[in-house]
This record gives C-alpha cells, structure tokens and sequence, in this order.
C-alpha cells in the first residue's frame, strides 16, 4: 500500500494579471490505503494539489512522493477519475476499461479476465457493447473507476467525481466505491465540495484555506462504517467542518469586496 508524502509544496501561477499563489506551504503524510478527502471553498487548490499529485502539474517548490518515488510526471501508480468521466466515446465499455491495459502491453487473456471480473463488480456486464453516449452520468463513471482499478494503481485520485449526479446516485456510487477501497486497498485521495460527503467516506477530511490553499485543519473521521448521516457525531462533525469551511467562504468574499472597491 503506497504512502504519499507531500513536503513544503508551494505553487504559484504566473500571468499578465501578476503571480497567484494556488498552494503555500503544504505539508502532509497520507498512509498506504488510507482514504483522504480535500474540503473546501472554489478557489482553494484542492484540485491544483490534486494535479500535482497526479504529475500532471509541478509545484513551483517543494516535492511530492509516491511512496520512495518522487512524482515528476504521471505514472501508472496513480490513476485519476475526474468529473466528467474522460472516456472514449468511440470505445464500447468493454474497450475502455480494457485500453490501459492494452497499453501495459497485458496479455489477452489476463485483459478478458480482468475486464470480466470489473464488469461484474461495478455492475456493468450487460452494458459491455454499449458506448459511453448510451450510458446515464452515474454509469459512465462507473466505467472510469474501472479503467483506473483495471491497472491495479496502488492510488486513486478523484476531481468531485460524483459532483453532477443526483443524490440517489451520488450514494449508491459512494457505497461502492467504499466496498472497492476495501477490497483493493487503494489509497484515495478525493476533492469534493460536500461537507457530507466527505465525513460519509474519509478516514480523514483536510480543510483548505481559501487562496492561497494552506491547510486549515485536518479531521480525522473516527465514526464507524457504515455511517449513518442522522447520527449525532456525525451532524456534529458536519457542523464543525461547516463552520471551518464557511469560515474561508468568508474571507473569499471580504476579498472580493476590497477587490471590487478598489476598482
């Protein structure tokens, strides 16, 4: 189970409008399968930390680790869900989840065997010929965590992926998502804009502050799973973390203010 190390990382976007300074000073130590979720306002950097995670993006300073590996770049160890599904509509379900693999350069029984046994898991065999436009939102990105859990990546790294669904859905994909961490073992690391949703699911929530993104607090989530979103601890974390969060939405308009008096 591969730990992520996160040490002194700062990340500063240059332009014509001058320098914005996403991310300042970020510390933090997530353990092999744990299940870690970035919280908090628009604008904070939890998905600018997210990118760099993935490598898709370089901290200005400071580094980033992938257990002993320093992350310069993307690699197979982190596979990313993102928002909007990212899948290839020319591909039926079946091909998507089997395309990394094809890549890895897998061999075609291993490829037949684990795409069957992803399309049983996430429910998804009767849908293996259809195409991705055939499919609802919530299906469609049942599809994307099958291509990332189809490479065994040790961790998972999620944008808001359940941010469109409905609520029902939103819940189901969250259950299963919980049953497959336990399962494989991933480390998660999950950006979500929901209070709820991340005590629902993580063993700890980190709260950023708004631009530039620090960390404000990190929560550990003791409740027992399942988690029930009536229980008392929990609509006392809900509130506690409300509090913090609204906190930052705050200072994000009081900026705004000053910004538009200025003008």
């Amino acid at each position: 189970m591969t730990t992520i190390r996160i040490e002194a990382v700062n990340k500063v976007f240059s332009g014509d409008g001058g320098d914005v300074v996403a991310l300042k000073d970020i510390n933090l130590a997530i353990a092999g399968g744990e299940f870690v979720c970035l919280l908090g306002p628009s604008g904070c950097g939890k998905s600018t930390l997210l990118n760099a995670i993935a490598g898709f993006s370089h901290p200005t300073s400071g580094g980033i680790w992938a257990g002993d590996v320093r992350v310069t770049k993307p690699g197979p160890d982190r596979g990313m869900v993102f928002q909007e599904y990212a899948l290839f509509p020319w591909m039926t379900i079946h091909q998507n989840i089997a395309f990394g693999l094809e890549i890895a350069g897998r061999s075609a029984s291993v490829i037949r065997e684990r795409v069957e046994v992803l399309l049983n898991m996430l429910s998804l065999h009767e849908f293996r010929d259809r195409f991705p436009k055939d499919l609802s939102g919530g299906m469609r990105q049942r599809v994307a965590i099958a291509r990332v859990l189809a490479l065994d990546s040790p961790i998972m790294l999620m944008d808001e992926p359940f941010g469109a669904l409905d609520a029902l859905t939103r819940r189901n994909l969250q259950d299963e998502l919980l049953k497959i961490w336990k399962e494989f073992g991933t480390t998660i690391v999950f950006v979500t804009h929901s209070i709820e949703e991340s005590i629902y699911l993580a063993d700890r929530t980190i709260v950023m502050t708004y631009r530039p993104g620090t960390i404000k607090r990190d929560v550990r989530i003791a409740l027992p799973r399942p988690r029930d979103p009536s229980d008392p601890e929990f609509n006392r974390l809900k509130r506690e973390l409300g509090a913090l969060v609204m906190e930052e939405q705050q200072r994000h308009r009081q900026d705004e203010m000053l910004a538009t008096t200025a003008d």
